[in-house]
């Protein structure tokens, strides 16, 4: 497994950590991810921007997938796939990274499919292929 691999993983960890808890602090969820800090080694801090640029730019993240949700709410969905979601829109619209956005999809997609379900990782891939065509 790549180290970007493992870093979305712990992303995805904390992310699901905060939503569960219902806390955006910023501090606790980096004391939580650092945890994975000797595991991750140089990209730590890749994970560490996820994190804290997931949980910075949430209500606008939120905004754009309830766009592009059909017939569903933000609540609605799984705490894995809301924390996929929100982790790649991120990525795609705001991070520095400048990930391809193609990596990007299909680093949440096998996410979704290691963490959630088959369906999850078909609409993971429907709701961001969406927002790809539409911000290209």
């Amino acid at each position: 497994m790549s180290n970007r691999r493992m870093a979305r993983e712990c992303a995805l960890q904390s992310l699901y950590y905060a939503d569960s808890a219902k806390t955006s602090d910023a501090d606790s969820l980096t004391r939580y991810a650092a945890d994975f800090k000797k595991e991750l080694g140089d990209c730590y801090g890749f994970c560490e921007d996820l994190i804290q640029g997931t949980t910075a730019h949430l209500s606008q993240i939120d905004k754009l997938v309830s766009s592009y949700a059909k017939n569903w709410t933000i609540a609605r969905m799984s705490v894995v796939d809301r924390s996929i979601l929100r982790m790649a829109t991120y990525e795609m619209v705001f991070s520095q990274e400048k990930t391809p956005v193609p990596a990007i999809i299909d680093e949440a997609i096998e996410l979704a499919k290691k963490y959630s379900t088959e369906n999850s990782s078909k609409f993971i891939n429907g709701l961001l292929d969406q927002l790809k065509k539409e911000r290209n």
